[in-house]
């Protein structure tokens, strides 16, 4: 194997591997990542109940056998505590994984900054998930998020495609709230990856 390329600024760049472990979401039983027979997409959102993240997730539930049948395993972190998130996942088909120590999302160069919500990119996403929010609370469809976060709102997305070897096939940081891979992107980078072996 070559030489892996080195961290920039904290960031991981594609080829480096990650070190394997044992993962215990929030609901359902231990996950091993990376996964052995299957490319895992983890994605690192903000906080418990982020009307924006809750948004991107939505696409991402509609389009979840589309994901599994090309063999994709979704994985997603949180930086609140579990018994927060719990409440708020329940719903989701996927494994969710609380990283209140924000341990992982040092480990894999996740940043918070400012300009999350201050990049006019990202308005129109926020209005839409902020409307679709208050929406879904009325109706009594949601829980708000708690008025307190400890780690703050100004996550930064990002993604990663991990192959069965460890090796980060693909990567995405994001440069503001809603910047992260569509399902579409997602599914091109796995197709470039091939077969899992």
């Amino acid at each position: 194997m070559s030489t892996l390329p080195p961290r920039t600024h904290g960031r991981l760049e594609p080829g480096r591997s990650v070190p394997a472990r044992t993962l215990a979401p929030v609901l359902g039983g231990p996950l091993a990542l990376p996964d052995p027979e299957h490319p895992t997409h983890v994605q690192f959102r903000r906080f418990a109940g982020c009307p924006v993240c809750n948004l991107h997730l939505r696409s991402v539930v509609l389009r979840h056998e589309e994901i599994e049948r090309a063999g994709i395993r979704e994985l997603v972190l949180f930086h609140s505590p579990a018994e927060e998130l719990r409440e708020h996942v329940e719903h989701l088909p996927f494994p969710v994984v609380a990283d209140p120590d924000r341990r992982l999302y040092a480990e894999f160069g996740v940043e918070s900054h400012r300009r999350a919500l201050l990049d006019p990119r990202a308005w129109p996403a926020v209005v839409r998930a902020v409307l679709r929010s208050a929406w879904r609370l009325l109706r009594g469809r949601e829980r708000p998020p708690a008025t307190n976060q400890p780690n703050g709102r100004l996550g930064l997305p990002a993604d990663f495609l991990i192959a069965p070897d460890g090796r980060i096939a693909a990567l995405k940081y994001g440069e503001h709230v809603y910047d992260q891979w569509s399902v579409d992107e997602l599914l091109a980078h796995a197709a470039a990856l091939g077969p899992a072996d």
